[in-house]
This record gives C-alpha cells, sequence and structure tokens, in this order.
C-alpha cells in the first residue's frame, strides 16, 4: 500500500492528453499477467499514485473473480475513475454498473465491433442493428451513470461513413468518450493520422465530447499510432503499463507519458502523470506478474540510462544532454545510496520507507523490518534497491498456505544434486526430498514431494537487486495449475537457492490461494 500523490498541476493554457490505463483489463489478458485480488488492489494504487485518470479494473461479468475486483478497486480508489468494461449488451452493462457503482467516480465502458469483417462473421449482424444496438446500449448505461464511454472494435478497419454514424448516434444518445481503437495493431502512423482527422470532419460531434485511442503493437507501431492519433486531436489514450497486453501487447504508457513530456515541443500536450512514479510502476508490476522487460526497453528497461561506448560516457560526464534526452531522475530512477545497516531500529526504517513512498501497515512494516535486519546481518551494505525490493515483496503478498522451516541442499561436480526441504503446512512440519540436475530444481523437487503434489515449472529467472558479492539474489518462478492458469513468484535472498526456494513456494501459495477464491465464489 501505498500513499497518493495529488496530480500534477497542467501549465495554464495547455492541452491536456487523460491517461486511460488498462493494465489490470487488457493488460491481464495477456498469457503469464494474470494477478489476483491484493495483487490488482496494489497495482490500482500506484496507478492512482502516479496520477492516471482512468483506471479500466476489468471486465466484470467474465467472472466472479474479475467482478470482485472490479467492485474493490472501486471501493478503494478515490483519485481516478474506475471503469468497467461491457459488452453491448443489457446484462453486461447491468454486472458492470453493480461492480463500478460504489466508485467516486464511475465509467461504464461499452464496445460493439464496426467493420464490416467483424460484423458479419464475428457479430453476424447488419449494420443497421450494429447501429441500434450501440445507441440503445448507450442509452441503458447512461441510466446508471453520466459517465459513459463507448468503443467501435476494429474502428481502424470499418467503412468511414457507418463509422461516423455509429459515433454520432452513440453522443447523441449520452456518450461522453469516445473511443476508435486499432484493436489488430493494423493501421500505421501516417493512416492514423489521417484517420482522426477525417472521422472529426464526417462526425463533428467527437469534438464536443471525449476522443480516445486505443492501439495494440502487433507491427511494433502502438506507440507511434498513438502519438499520430494526439496529434490529430484525440484527447484521451488507452494503454498499458511495460505495454503488456494481448498478442504482442498494448501502447506503453511510459513511452507515451515521457514522448509528450520530452517533446512538449512537438505535441504541444502533457499528461498528468507524475513521471517521477514511472519506474516503480514498471518494477511493482514486473515484482507481481515475475515477467521482466527487456534491458533495452524505452524508459524502463535495465539499459535505458547505461553508457557503455567511452565516447558516449565522456559526453555524458561532460554535459548529460550530450546522450540523454531526460534524466533518470525525471522516471524515478535513483542511485543506490548507502542508507541504513544491521544496527539501525525500525523507526529509522520506516522513515526510510516513507522516504521510498511506501505507506505500510504495522503488520506489513514489522514483517518488511524483520527480513531487512536479516538482511543487514549478511550483507556489509544496505542499499535502496535492497530495501524497495523487501517492501514490494511483502505490500503484495497472499495468504500463506505453506512457509519455509528449513532446507539442506549439496552438489559436486561428479554427483547428482540432493536437497531436502521442511516446510510448515496446515500448522505442521512437512518434509520432502529431492534429486536433481542442480541444487535449485532438486528443491523445488523435494518441495513437490512435501506438498504431495506435482507443480509444472513454466519459467525461472535468477537476478540480483545490487552489485557486489553479497548481493541479494533475486529469483522468480512462474507455474503452472491443471486449470492452465499460471501463477509467478519472487524470492529474496543472499543465498541463490534460497531465494529461488522461497519464490517457487510464493508461487504455490498464490496458486493455492486462486484455487480456494475460485471454489469459494462458486460456492
Amino acid at each position: 500500500m501505498q500513499e497518493t500523490k495529488k496530480k500534477q498541476q497542467p501549465e495554464p493554457d495547455r492541452r491536456v492528453v487523460k491517461i486511460f490505463d488498462t493494465t489490470l483489463r487488457d493488460g491481464e489478458q495477456s498469457p503469464g499477467m494474470s494477478m489476483n485480488l491484493r495483487e490488482k488492489i496494489e497495482m490500482a494504487r500506484q496507478l492512482e499514485r502516479m496520477g492516471v485518470d482512468i483506471i479500466e479494473a476489468g471486465f466484470a461479468i467474465s467472472s466472479p473473480g474479475d467482478f470482485e475486483s472490479v467492485r474493490t478497486i472501486s471501493g478503494a480508489v478515490k483519485g481516478c475513475v474506475v471503469a468497467s468494461l461491457a459488452r453491448a449488451s443489457v446484462q453486461d452493462i447491468d454486472r458492470a454498473w453493480e461492480a463500478v457503482k460504489d466508485a467516486k467516480n464511475p465509467r461504464i465502458h461499452i464496445f460493439l465491433a464496426t467493420s464490416q469483417l467483424h460484423m458479419e462473421y464475428k457479430l453476424k449482424m447488419k449494420p443497421d442493428e450494429v447501429y441500434e444496438q450501440a445507441v440503445a446500449m448507450t442509452r441503458h448505461a447512461k441510466g446508471y451513470t453520466s459517465d459513459v464511454e463507448f468503443s467501435a472494435e476494429d474502428a481502424t478497419r470499418s467503412d468511414m461513413d457507418f463509422l461516423a454514424r455509429v459515433c454520432e448516434g452513440v453522443i447523441a444518445a449520452g456518450a461522453t468518450t469516445v473511443n476508435l481503437p486499432d484493436t489488430v495493431g493494423y493501421t500505421t502512423p501516417e493512416e492514423n493520422y489521417r484517420f482522426f482527422i477525417d472521422i472529426r470532419e464526417k462526425a463533428p460531434s467527437l469534438d464536443k465530447i471525449t476522443i480516445s485511442t486505443h492501439c495494440h503493437n502487433d507491427l511494433g507501431l502502438g506507440v507511434a499510432n498513438t502519438l499520430a492519433a494526439v496529434q490529430a486531436g484525440v484527447n484521451q489514450v488507452e494503454c498499458t503499463v511495460n505495454g503488456i497486453g494481448e498478442r504482442a501487447g498494448n501502447a506503453a504508457m511510459e513511452e507515451i507519458v515521457m514522448a509528450l513530456h520530452v517533446r512538449k515541443d512537438e505535441y504541444g500536450a502533457e499528461t498528468n502523470i507524475d513521471t517521477t512514479e514511472i519506474t516503480r510502476a514498471s518494477n511493482l508490476l514486473t515484482s507481481i506478474t515475475g515477467v521482466k522487460v527487456q534491458p533495452n526497453k524505452a524508459i524502463v528497461g535495465e539499459n535505458a540510462f547505461a553508457h557503455e561506448a567511452g565516447i558516449h560516457q565522456h559526453g555524458v560526464m561532460q554535459k548529460a544532454e550530450t546522450y540523454e534526452i531526460m534524466t533518470p531522475e525525471s522516471v524515478g530512477l535513483k542511485t543506490n545510496s548507502l542508507v541504513l545497516g544491521k544496527h539501525s531500529g525500525k523507526h529509522a526504517f520506516g522513515e526510510r520507507v516513507k522516504s521510498l513512498g511506501y505507506d505500510l501497515t504495522k503488520a506489513e512494516l514489522a514483517e518488511a523490518f524483520d527480513k531487512f535486519k536479516i538482511l543487514a546481518d549478511k550483507k556489509k551494505s544496505v542499499y535502496d534497491k535492497d530495501i524497495e525490493a523487501i517492501v514490494a515483496k511483502e505490500a503484495v503478498q497472499v495468504p500463506k498456505t505453506f512457509t519455509l522451516k528449513k532446507f539442506t541442499a549439496t552438489n559436486g561436480s561428479d554427483i547428482d544434486a540432493e536437497a531436502e526441504v521442511t516446510l510448515i503446512g496446515g500448522g505442521r512440519a512437512i518434509t520432502g526430498t529431492g534429486k536433481g540436475s542442480g541444487p535449485i530444481y532438486a528443491a523445488f523437487q523435494a518441495i513437490d514431494m512435501a506438498i504431495g503434489r506435482d507443480i509444472p515449472l513454466d519459467d525461472f529467472q535468477l537476478g540480483a537487486v545490487t552489485e557486489g558479492e553479497d548481493a541479494q539474489g533475486d529469483a522468480t518462478v512462474i507455474v503452472a495449475s491443471g486449470s492452465g492458469a499460471r501463477y509467478s513468484g519472487r524470492g529474496l535472498s543472499t543465498d541463490i537457492v534460497e531465494a529461488s526456494i522461497r519464490a517457487y513456494i510464493n508461487a504455490i501459495n498464490k496458486m493455492y490461494y486462486a484455487e480456494k477464491t475460485q471454489v469459494e465464489s462458486l460456492s
């Protein structure tokens, strides 16, 4: 849990583009990106903290779990509009309203396809039928809330005259935002610019409401297409943290925001986003999903502000602007300053955690402090990144079905690795043993034996939080359940075997928690 900062106020007489973040809806639909309720709430609070205008919290009718997450986020978030997606049907809209009705600023987001391809093969409806349904369902949603968004699915491949007719119809019925998405990532920047210029001419009522763009990244043009739409007059952009989403993902929020921030001269627009929160949002999503961004990813990649070539290093040391068009600090990157040691008390630790932007409960702070003390005994130097890694991990925990009590692992050049792991589960100690090609794999086998369940391992990554021989190992594990759902776990320790074991247990706990909540929602 984190404090919420006030949104940055735009400069007078400057155009503001709204940020509609769909990380928790469209982003979560991508493989391996599923989140449990606690993780969604923590991510929503970070989005609120950074100044996102609209959070699309989910697709309420899609499952009991999605409904509950939208409903809970609606109660937890006060500084943003909270939206739920709904198909253009009475049942979907009613369910969406039930989920968002307690939000301080609720929105119902309706979608219906308008391209000939989708109408003929997916909807099996005539254009007149699509028009009538779009208008009728917008009117139905308007009966619940003043804030209604209509999305014309596959808009960029739609007939312009028909699309303009739909836009005028839903605006007359009460839509306050019309979104015209590039659903399959087909268009190009030049085309998207001309598309929005043309549709504004054909449907002049669009200039009386909020026009939105939602670009997918199938050709790697999601951000470029979004920025072209901004140049064409769009005043809301739909995007996700780290660009996650179905297929090749969505336009990346951090890239759009920083492009508008750095190139104000070109776009003449800005956002309400606190850019210093971008890195934390990216890291939090990575911690939750276990899916890291590529090192050369713009803005939030590990190498985004790294300079290896001698001529670049020399230039940056003389004047940063020679090779850096923005500062690391502007996106929330900090140097690894030494802050605390093993003799530091809980109060000093709590103040440092607060200064890093985290607002923990007493229980969360106590658990994080215990882990800090253990780490401080093992490391010579404790850095901000070490503390942030501990705190971020504690902030999104699920109930612990299993906890690690102890383990032993042996390995050698000419023997198979062996491991023995003892867990606490159901109030008793359970022990398993395993063999494998290395101590980590053997430990995973031992855990499977202890819990009496063969857990498929989908992915395993190991890195370091900071540099140095005593750096914390940062392990990420992704496991699969029988239903095909994937769960990520993270573990931290100066011992890489222990970090890996903790990550594996964390992933298993998430799986058990999800299975339990699914059973409860059906009962």
